[in-house]
């Protein structure tokens, strides 16, 4: 199994001696035109259905996560059933980051008019939700969110205004032009089943 974008991918073997000897022939394939694979991004570890157990039978803890396209994967379980389940959430770096860049944004807009800013947000925010609201990472998009109030609220209130900013005043703005998170990429049966009902 392979997933590649760009010069990025993540290749998922049965056997471990597998993927070793690819490693091995993959790095002298890239010697020969002067490559070589990413020391800190290279990595070989065990993923997967029965990674959990397998490791539990060595003491080795839970298995390892790995980050691809802005999403740390997880080895996990499903809560009703136990079914193995990939946990996919927004790495913490990249959410950071981009908070960050929408912060110092809103607080250089601080004196536009509100609707040009909530129009903003607005564009900034739905673009944000469409990579990342995948299905069990609502709770990285709340927290995004929630930031995001806060950094425009906070920006608000300092305008130099007769009526400052409160919070009753500030609720029906959010409501205006914060939209609130919903799954924006379901898991593959969920798309199959809408496409092909039964």
């Amino acid at each position: 199994m392979i997933v590649r974008y760009a010069d990025d991918f993540v290749i998922g073997f049965q056997h471990r001696h597998e993927a070793e000897t690819f490693i091995v022939d993959l790095q002298q394939r890239l010697a020969k035109f002067a490559l070589s694979l990413h020391p800190e991004k290279t990595r070989l570890i065990e993923f997967g259905r029965f990674s959990a157990q397998n490791r539990k039978k060595v003491g080795r803890g839970k298995p390892e996560t790995f980050d691809f396209l802005g999403f740390t994967h997880i080895c996990t379980a499903t809560r009703k059933k136990g079914w193995f389940h990939i946990y996919r959430k927004t790495v913490k770096k990249r959410l950071r980051a981009t908070l960050s860049r929408v912060k110092a944004a809103i607080r250089a807009r601080m004196h536009d008019p509100i609707g040009e800013v909530g129009a903003w947000l607005q564009t900034v925010i739905r673009g944000y939700y469409r990579y990342h609201a995948v299905s069990g990472n609502l709770y990285a998009m709340n927290t995004f969110r929630t930031e995001i109030i806060r950094y425009w609220f906070k920006a608000l209130r300092r305008r130099g205004q007769k009526r400052r900013m409160n919070w009753e005043r500030f609720k029906p703005i959010v409501k205006r032009w914060i939209p609130s998170p919903t799954v924006q990429h379901p898991y593959p049966n969920v798309r199959f089943y809408a496409k092909h009902p039964r």
